[in-house]
């Protein structure tokens, strides 16, 4: 038991903040590079660099290298489904904050 707990609470880290949660969903539609994160969240570079790197060092995004660049995704499938399940009992306790509620008659 106690061999899971300090990745649980590497994730439940990576989970707390709002910056690194608005990047997850950008990664959990498709690829990014840091430079389309900071326009898309309207952050600074710094901000979004020290993110990825929380993120990646808790095992939720991969680093690719492309020439110069590098582009970040999360780091499985299992990830992407995870952070699906977790909306799921998030609008279980709060169906309020599901944003297609209201126009989509769902959540």
């Amino acid at each position: 038991m106690t061999s899971i707990v300090s990745p649980l609470a590497r994730f439940g880290h990576a989970l707390s903040d709002e910056t690194r949660l608005q990047m997850l969903e950008l990664l959990r539609d498709s690829p990014r590079y840091p430079g389309e994160m900071v326009l898309e969240l309207n952050v600074s570079k710094q901000s979004v660099s020290n993110h990825l790197a929380c993120l990646k060092g808790c095992g939720l995004v991969i680093a690719i290298q492309e020439g110069r660049k590098t582009r970040y995704e999360l780091s499985s499938e299992r990830v992407r489904h995870a952070l699906n399940d977790l909306k799921e009992v998030v609008l279980i306790s709060d169906p309020a904050a599901c944003d297609e509620a209201e126009t989509k008659d769902c959540c």
